[in-house]
């Protein structure tokens, strides 16, 4: 199918939009109720399992997970939580797969092409009935490119190019092919008129490897989340070119994601974490909290990275190692401005990228995979039992620093519609 039209693309994503969109709550702590919910009162609220193994990456907005382990948020809702970092997105999506652990910190594009089979996944429905944060990632370069590109990629082109013809391709590193931070490359590369396919090498690193990767020479430069950016300054070996914000502003970023298998069975499970997840992710949106979250999760069994690295960029305080210095207004959240629902059209961008890049063959099925991956129903379920407000399912377009407009009711015209991509079928 080409696209949706507004009307069935509201009543595919979601339920009726609600009144009241603030989009925030009151803080809660581990011992109060958040936005007007109690501790579990009756046998029918219990979790089906209580026992739940977490998964995580070592990057800041991993903290909803870390942050609802340490405050007892996850107690509150009767979840006995153990997290389990993992080495890499890969190991995560197969730790998930195969049940060692029941839930995880994951890509956005990861339940998607999981679902689909895509990109070498065996096929594995899963469901990502929340989205954790927005913004906070960033695109690092090496030192030598300092004065020879800012933020934006065009200055890129001609370095490419005569990299190319030299038979030297430069090297950018993403962190998972289908993940955010391949797709912020792809479309920062696509951008400055450089085919990430075809002009460059493209390679996967883990997360924390990146910074001791582009130290030894193996990169020119890479896109991930905090704190491995701001590292890669204090340790004098990069720059940030621009950070994600500045290239989608609050775009969607990582989700909490379960199989589809174990949220059939455990459905209240599911909302258990949800709520909790809730309750940290309000708490870490109070500014005045921020300080002590860096410090949680700089801990070597979550981040394992000095916290002063993590605070800065955490209250949008960004020395972009340059000479270029911000205080800028769309740091990482992770609650406030409706953060947490899982749009439908997110996941429509999601696989119109899929569809830009080859991912896919032919127009994938825009409508019935998002559906089938972003859970609003359960996200609606969960809030509803304690009482939040969110800011309901949203259609409206969003544009890109590149001024190309996506309108999720036309994803296969907005694929087409780039100078730079490799389109299958």
């Amino acid at each position: 199918m080409s696209g949706l039209s507004r009307r069935s693309f509201i009543a595919s994503s979601g339920l009726a939009l609600l009144s009241g969109c603030s989009g925030n709550a009151p803080p809660a702590t581990s011992d109060s109720p958040s936005s007007g919910a109690g501790p579990l009162t009756s046998a029918s609220d219990a979790p089906e399992v209580t026992d739940i193994k977490i998964g995580i990456i070592a990057l800041t907005d991993c903290s909803p997970f870390v942050i609802a382990h340490e405050k007892g948020f996850f107690k509150k809702y009767g979840i006995n939580a153990t997290i389990a970092k993992g080495a890499s997105w890969a190991a995560i999506r197969d730790s998930l797969s195969n049940g060692d652990i029941q839930c995880t910190h994951m890509l956005i594009g990861m339940p998607i092409a999981s679902t689909m089979g895509l990109l070498g996944a065996p096929k594995k429905p899963m469901i990502a009935p929340w989205i954790v944060n927005r913004n906070g990632q960033a695109i690092s370069l090496k030192a030598d490119l300092k004065g020879k590109v800012a933020a934006d990629p065009k200055a890129l082109k001609p370095l490419v190019d005569a990299a190319k013809a030299a038979g030297t391709p430069m090297t950018f590193a993403m962190t998972f092919p289908p993940g955010t931070h391949a797709m912020w490359m792809r479309y920062y590369l696509g951008a400055g008129g450089i085919n990430p396919d075809t002009d460059v090498s493209l390679a996967t690193v883990p997360p924390p490897q990146m910074v001791a990767n582009m130290k030894v020479g193996k990169m020119d430069g890479f896109c991930v989340g905090e704190p491995w950016n701001a590292r890669t300054i204090s340790e004098g070996i990069g720059f940030t070119s621009i950070t994600t914000q500045a290239i989608w502003k609050d775009h969607p970023e990582k989700v909490c994601a379960f199989s589809e298998e174990f949220a059939d069975k455990n459905p209240k499970t599911v909302k258990a974490v949800l709520k909790a997840l809730h309750d940290a992710s309000v708490w870490l949106d109070d500014l005045n909290n921020r300080k002590e979250q860096a410090k949680i999760v700089s801990a070597a069994t979550y981040i394992n990275c000095p916290e002063e690295i993590i605070y800065d960029r955490l209250m949008g305080k960004y020395d972009y190692g340059d000479g270029r210095v911000e205080q800028d207004p769309n740091y990482m959240i992770f609650s406030s401005r409706n953060c947490n629902y899982p749009q439908a059209k997110y996941g429509v961008w999601w696989l119109s990228q899929f569809r830009r890049w080859g991912m896919v063959e032919g127009a994938p099925d825009y409508e019935g995979v998002t559906k089938k991956v972003l859970r609003s129903d359960i996200y609606e379920e969960a809030m509803k039992e304690i009482g939040y407000v969110h800011g309901g399912p949203s259609v409206e377009p969003e544009t890109l620093f590149d001024g190309v407009t996506f309108d999720p009711a036309q994803p296969e015209e907005y694929a087409a519609s780039f100078a730079i991509k490799n389109l299958k079928g």
